[in-house]
């Protein structure tokens, strides 16, 4: 087993177990007991995103798994003063910053850090002072790159969502390219690079196999596999197809 297999990281996104629970409005699903649970099965962080409309995960959430986390948690939030004073205060170890509409299903494309690079900047800053380690959700462009490296982020999470959207091998191979690219030019910049959006079973491991990428993040795929496998079977087997990635 290679070290570059032994650094690859799966985060897990919990943010669906929470939209099962306000659908209908119970104290179930309990995304407290789905983190518990991924830790156990193999989580290396547990992800989730607090929208400014809570349309799933709630203020209360966050703040008891931040008590209970084993692991880390990477709190994924807007570029907003509400947003940054929770983050003071809960204080997560990692906070991964993203765009984020009203109308939008889930969070569509990257954040647009050389467009709002003011803005960012400073949250970067205001975040880094506090001890807490910040990520950028952009897309596989280089200019995006090059602003977050100047922004002062330390860490990019590269959207894979067109990857997984693509409609035909032509399509998904040139997805892959440029996501190939963007984590070489990432990691020349000197920032660590880690990839989400869209990842399931039958994607996953051409992105896993990427020199340079050093954790996934994924959640809806693992959720809608829970209903038929279980919880910690869907988190194990997502990490094992990682791995085996790795190792070819």
């Amino acid at each position: 087993m290679t070290d570059q297999t032994l650094d690859l990281k799966l985060g897990v996104n919990i943010d669906h177990v929470a939209t099962l629970r306000q659908v209908r409005g119970t104290r179930y699903n309990s995304p407290v007991q789905a983190e518990l649970l991924a830790e156990s099965a193999g989580a290396d962080s547990i992800t989730l995103h607090l929208r400014e409309d809570r349309r799933h995960i709630q203020d209360a959430d966050v703040h008891i798994l931040r008590e209970l986390l084993q692991t880390k948690m990477n709190l994924e939030m807007a570029v907003t003063d509400e947003m940054l004073a929770i983050a003071l205060q809960v204080k997560p170890q990692d906070v991964c910053l993203v765009p984020e509409r009203r109308q939008e299903l889930t969070t569509e494309g990257g954040l647009d850090v050389a467009g709002q690079f003011t803005a960012v900047q400073a949250a970067c800053h205001t975040l880094a002072a506090a001890g807490i380690r910040v990520s950028l959700f952009i897309d596989a462009e280089a200019l995006q790159l090059e602003a977050a490296k100047a922004a002062g982020a330390p860490v990019v999470e590269i959207h894979t969502g067109r990857y997984a959207d693509a409609v035909s091998p032509l399509e998904t191979q040139h997805e892959l390219q440029r996501i190939r690219n963007a984590v070489k030019t990432g990691v020349s910049l000197g920032l660590s690079v880690n990839a989400g959006h869209g990842l399931h079973y039958h994607n996953v491991q051409a992105i896993a196999a990427l020199p340079g990428v050093e954790e996934l993040n994924i959640g809806h795929a693992i959720v809608a596999q829970a209903i038929f496998i279980g919880w910690e079977n869907a988190v194990r087997e997502m990490k094992r197809l990682m791995i085996e990635a790795r190792r070819m």
